[in-house]
């Protein structure tokens, strides 16, 4: 069994589980299940340096929930569009319309997880799964035993706000209850909105997270920040306790190392962090390269470490679009050198690395025949490669200046430059060129032992190589020139 050690910035793959094993049924000629998966699969993600791999959608999922996403219009529109040859039975209800954490049956069950687990683990990967804290799907077995666990409305709700609430149906007499929703948009029709007023409510909850944390490495947490007490009373007006520090607290004791990551937006990451995550999303980032200015891309990254170094990092994942549909070649790259080679968790997505174009929404199980775009393909192989290197794992990171390459220069604010380095000495220079014309500067280096040497300098995205005088590096920094939206990764090594 390889080495489970955790470097301190990993790297983690996310996959659409129904949609690989729809692949692998038709590739087999048979349904496929967890337990199908090939060696040969996860040898690869292994061998791409990869840490976790998150296994979107392995839960059980209900009926109704199935029903509500066949039956929405404006979401089979969606469908379409990604799907021009759609069948009903492609529309496998959202993944997160869960009715219990148990794993469901046609995934193989739980002996199929513990076995892919166990798989991962002897090629020192750890499985990331997820947890839905906010709402549970509409035929969750709690609505006909807790049904105190959800939160109720009054026909006065319904008619103010008709998409919020359902009537539900139970031999005990029927129900009316919220939708799970966030506080800017209607609630989610396939969903059931717990009620974390309750205490109760708070307790099974964490009963579930003790039980998943039988089950894998880490979990990924959907909308974690809904469940926050001012969250959650400016959404329905009623005053909740703090739930994740005592989660995580309780997890923790039980399974020690145990991971948790936070899907969240509105610049809470921060919060998420002081409340036992390990990692929280960084939405900001994102917007920021994808508006395709350098200036609020470098500053950023002025923010602590012990803040950086807990965000996940993400180019695209099964909420946003693709990036290669998003980001224009070139860009594409140079936001992806940018985001990766950054600190914090590196987190990928299934089809990234061979640009994919259409988003499959984690209602569907299954998604469209593409092709790969061997050049992005090409680009992600070498960045991986490089994302290896003991130095971005492990190693120091830090900001560079980037100075006018002359008087009268200004384009070296397009420039974004960073410094890794670690206790063997081994060191990469990264800079990028973040704008649509040709930009030159000086790169101000962080080391301080270049005078008195030459160095060898070479790209390990590219095939340049050049030799340079240590004493100028010191004194005037590395001169870089670069056209639009390329990068340098550079490796040091003194001659």
């Amino acid at each position: 069994m390889k080495d489970m050690s955790t470097p301190a910035y990993p790297a983690l793959y996310q996959i659409n589980t129904r949609v690989w094993l729809t692949e692998l049924s038709r590739n087999l000629g048979r349904v496929a299940t967890l337990a199908d998966i090939p060696d040969a699969e996860l040898d690869q993600i292994a061998k791409q340096g990869l840490d976790w791999v998150w296994f979107l959608s392995v839960w059980r999922t209900g009926l109704a929930g199935r029903q509500v996403s066949r039956s929405n219009e404006e979401w089979r529109k969606e469908f379409q569009e990604t799907l021009p040859d759609l069948r009903e039975e492609d529309i496998a209800g959202s993944g997160f319309a869960i009715t219990g954490y148990t794993v469901a049956e046609s995934l193989g069950g739980e002996a199929a997880l513990a076995k892919l687990r166990e798989r991962l683990r002897k090629r020192g990967l750890r499985l990331m799964l997820d947890f839905v804290p906010n709402h549970t799907g509409l035929d969750h077995p709690w609505v006909e035993k807790h049904p105190e666990y959800y939160l109720p409305g009054t026909e006065p709700d319904l008619a103010r706000a008709p998409k919020n609430y359902t009537w539900v149906k139970r031999p005990q007499g029927d129900l009316l209850l919220a939708h799970g929703r966030d506080p800017y948009f209607p609630g989610w029709p396939d969903t059931l909105q717990l009620n974390y007023g309750n205490p109760a409510t708070q307790e099974a909850m964490i009963g579930e997270l003790l039980k998943i944390a039988g089950q894998c490495d880490g979990v990924r947490c959907d909308m974690a920040m809904l469940v926050l007490p001012e969250v959650f009373e400016r959404t329905w007006g009623i005053s909740a306790r703090l739930f994740w520090p005592e989660a995580t607290r309780r997890v923790r004791e039980k399974v020690p190392g145990f991971c948790f990551m936070a899907e969240v937006y509105w610049d809470m990451e921060w919060t998420m962090q002081q409340q036992g995550f390990d990692y929280a999303y960084d939405k900001r980032l994102y917007d920021r390269l994808r508006e395709g200015h350098a200036r609020p891309v470098r500053e950023h990254f002025h923010a602590g470490l012990d803040y950086q170094n807990k965000l996940a990092r993400f180019l695209e994942n099964h909420d946003e679009p693709r990036a290669a549909a998003t980001f224009p070649a070139g860009q594409h790259e140079a936001a992806a050198v940018i985001t990766f080679l950054s600190p914090g968790l590196r987190f990928f997505h299934q089809g990234q690395f061979e640009g994919r174009l259409k988003r499959i929404s984690p209602h569907l199980g299954r998604a469209p025949d593409e092709p790969v775009n061997e050049a992005l393909q090409q680009f992600y192989t070498r960045l991986l490669e490089a994302l290896r290197y003991p130095a971005v794992r492990q190693g120091q990171w830090q900001l560079l200046e980037c100075a006018p390459a002359w008087d009268g220069n200004g384009s070296s604010d397009a420039f974004i430059a960073f410094a890794w380095q670690d206790s063997s000495g081994a060191r990469l220079l990264i800079a990028v060129n973040y704008a649509s014309h040709p930009s030159q500067c000086r790169v101000r280096l962080s080391f301080t032992d270049l005078s008195g040497r030459q160095w060898r300098i070479r790209d390990l995205l590219g095939d340049a190589q050049y030799e340079r005088d240590g004493n100028e590096l010191q004194s005037q920094g590395l001169y870089v020139d670069l056209p639009p939206w390329r990068s340098h990764v550079f490796e040091m090594t003194a001659g």
